[in-house]
């Protein structure tokens, strides 16, 4: 599996019996302001939970508060973590990506290179970078809802909001947020829907 930065270790889908296996992508929608800033819900962090993050991340994961998205089949997809770890370290790392099938589906899309152009069209696109800043601002409020954490003040993931830094922190905001807060991780959700999505398990 491709090296990730060390989380301490989030858009929530429906369940099996609401998506059929084999449904199409759901299509992305533009957010409302007030969605924009809405604190994304998440799930408390059972036993069982914290089994199959163990599983995934290959250890214990370290400061996680909830899990924000969830595969069809249960399992984590995205986890919530504290912005303040129990060794007292900040973490800016709200969303973190956990499914392994994901993180090598984004991983794949990471290698092509296309951050570099993803930048590169923030400075073009108007729209797209007023989106950026949203996610950002959308990122840091429900970080803040968490804690206020003096030393991270102002700092998102993911480059937010000039750069495009790292895919799979901006694919589990849009996970964790849902369709239309995080326009980049929605871009790169449909460039891997063919590989991986979350309405259908490859657990």
């Amino acid at each position: 599996m491709p090296a990730r930065p060390d989380p301490t270790t989030h858009r929530d889908v429906p369940g099996p019996s609401a998506l059929a296996a084999d449904a199409p992508p759901v299509p992305v929608t533009p957010a409302t302001p007030e969605a924009v800033v809405a604190t994304a819900v998440t799930d408390p962090v059972s036993a069982r939970d914290v089994e199959v993050l163990t599983e995934q991340l290959g250890r214990p994961p370290r400061g996680v508060v909830g899990v924000a998205a969830r595969c069809v089949c249960g399992r984590p997809l995205v986890v919530r973590t504290a912005p303040r770890l129990d060794d007292g370290t900040p973490f800016p790392t709200t969303y973190y990506l956990t499914s392994p099938q994901a993180v090598a589906a984004v991983s794949a899309v990471e290698a092509s290179g296309v951050m570099k152009e993803l930048t590169a069209r923030l400075a073009e696109d108007e729209e797209l970078a007023a989106g950026h800043r949203r996610a950002h601002e959308a990122y840091l409020a429900d970080r803040e809802a968490l804690g206020h954490v003096p030393e991270i003040e102002g700092i998102s993931a993911g480059g937010m909001p000039h750069r495009v830094k790292c895919l799979h922190v901006l694919v589990a905001h849009a996970l964790a947020a849902g369709p239309g807060v995080n326009p980049v991780g929605d871009e790169v959700l449909a460039t891997i829907a063919d590989r991986w999505r979350p309405d259908r398990c490859t657990c």
